[in-house]
């Protein structure tokens, strides 16, 4: 089958590695793909902005596509394509997954409304309370109510978490030690930094535990949880500095026991029953942001599509069919289905640009990513690129080049952390390009175990 991903990032490469892997795959199109996808077997770059109508056939639109439909809906009806896999979360929160469908398309990915589990926190905070999924207690304000927003961070008191409502790249988040930290987060979304994102804030209380991540696979109904997983998402050794998109993850998570582990997969199944139970028809990721406290597990937040960085060391632990349960997921057929993992446990770190989670500059050469891929004394290593493009010089010669913050994973497998560990920052040192920093101490509490 032909299968359209969408995305640009670490976590489309991920996924277009994963489906290459199946012999029923023939041919990937990824939108737009990146310097990564492009050296992939079996994957195409394609720039849907570019389609015309001279791109799409009449015979195969005529009937299918109302006037105005999207690039991609024209693109995948014109292309055989089997499959739609969003790989980012603002096209599923502007309702692309349900264009497709509408024509007929399979597509892994929720609905508008299921996304706005991500796309918005109020929605997400509202509807865990009105179905009684464990969260931390909240309240809402909207900029014409920034006193009374600074009055519940004094109820809350410090520490306390302050959200952006929308979407703004896993960077609208502040963990505010103090109350005037607090305040300036609150303001900083009132302010615009976010964009439209700020216009309402949530407000949290701060929970105490172990943070983890666990992401399950739903058709509606089924729900097939993946092992869980930790990221590190601020910027600096020892959780240092701002908040990023990840900066490296591992899997397994030793500190996550059997009893913690089942409650987690039922409060995942609690989730998609009350999707259903509220008319959502929801298939694709559900992403769970677990706090592990002494109360139990509890609900940080909820996305709706893979973990980036958790998907470069999730999938290749992943010994099932990828495309398989995708299809599976999409069309709601994953009962009876089961998932079978390697034994090695995961460790991925990401090389980043100077100057990331802000602003960067691009086009400088990498080296090296070939030699680590294939590191003859590091065994399994997948290197995942995120921010890269291919450029073309005077000579007609391509040259990869950085395109953004995150510009490449390296995930190592092995027995044991040590070993993975070990070997995953052997690979990254033979990576090189202007500006190129990573932290050092990835999955350094799961070597302390």
């Amino acid at each position: 089958m032909n299968i359209l991903v969408i995305g640009s990032g670490g976590r489309e490469h991920a996924i277009v590695r994963g489906l290459a892997a199946s012999p029923e795959v023939e041919t990937i199109y990824v939108a737009p793909g990146n310097g990564g996808t492009a050296l992939e077997e079996k994957a195409v770059n394609v720039d849907l902005s570019l389609m015309t109508d001279d791109d799409s056939t009449t015979a195969a639109v005529e009937g299918v596509l109302q006037s105005g439909a999207s690039n991609e809906a024209r693109f995948a009806v014109t292309n055989d394509i089997k499959l739609v896999v969003v790989g980012p979360e603002a096209p599923l929160v502007e309702g692309l997954a349900d264009e497709l469908r509408d024509v007929g398309i399979a597509v892994f990915g929720p609905g508008l409304v299921g996304a706005q589990l991500e796309g918005s926190k109020q929605f997400s905070k509202d509807f865990m309370f009105e179905n009684g999924i464990p969260t931390a207690a909240y309240g809402v304000f909207s900029a014409i109510e920034r006193e009374a927003a600074y009055a519940c961070l004094e109820d809350f008191g410090a520490p306390v978490v302050v959200k952006a409502d929308g979407l703004a790249g896993g960077k609208g988040v502040t963990v505010a030690a103090t109350l005037e930290e607090a305040r300036k987060a609150v303001d900083e979304c009132f302010n615009g930094c976010f964009g439209d994102a700020g216009n309402t804030v949530v407000i949290e209380a701060c929970l105490d535990g172990f943070e983890c991540s666990m992401i399950a696979f739903v058709d509606g109904t089924t729900v097939l949880p993946l092992a869980p997983s930790q990221d590190h998402k601020r910027v600096g050794d020892g959780d240092t500095g701002p908040n990023t998109g990840g900066m490296g993850a591992y899997s397994p998570v030793p500190t996550v026991s059997d009893e913690q582990l089942v409650e987690m997969t039922e409060i995942l199944q609690r989730t998609a029953d009350a999707l259903a139970d509220a008319g959502i028809d929801y298939r694709g990721i559900l992403y769970a942001g677990f706090m592990l406290t002494k109360d139990g597990p509890q609900i940080l937040e909820f996305n709706v599509r893979f973990g980036d960085p958790e998907t470069q060391v999730l999938l290749p632990r992943l010994k099932t069919d990828l495309a398989s349960v995708m299809l599976k997921t999409a069309r709601g057929e994953l009962a009876g289905t089961t998932l079978e993992f390697t034994d090695e446990v995961g460790v991925t770190i990401v090389i980043a640009s100077e100057g990331y989670p802000g602003s960067v500059k691009t086009d400088f050469p990498i080296t090296g990513f070939e030699q680590a891929q294939h590191c003859p004394d590091c065994k399994a290593i997948n290197v995942y690129h995120g921010g890269t493009k291919l450029l073309e010089d005077e000579r007609g010669i391509f040259e990869l080049v950085t395109n953004g913050g995150r510009v490449i994973n390296v995930t190592a497998l092995a027995p044991t952390f040590e070993e993975a560990v070990a070997n995953a920052y052997r690979s990254v040192d033979m990576i090189k390009f202007e500006g190129a920093f990573h932290r050092s101490d990835i999955a350094q509490r799961a070597l302390l175990l």
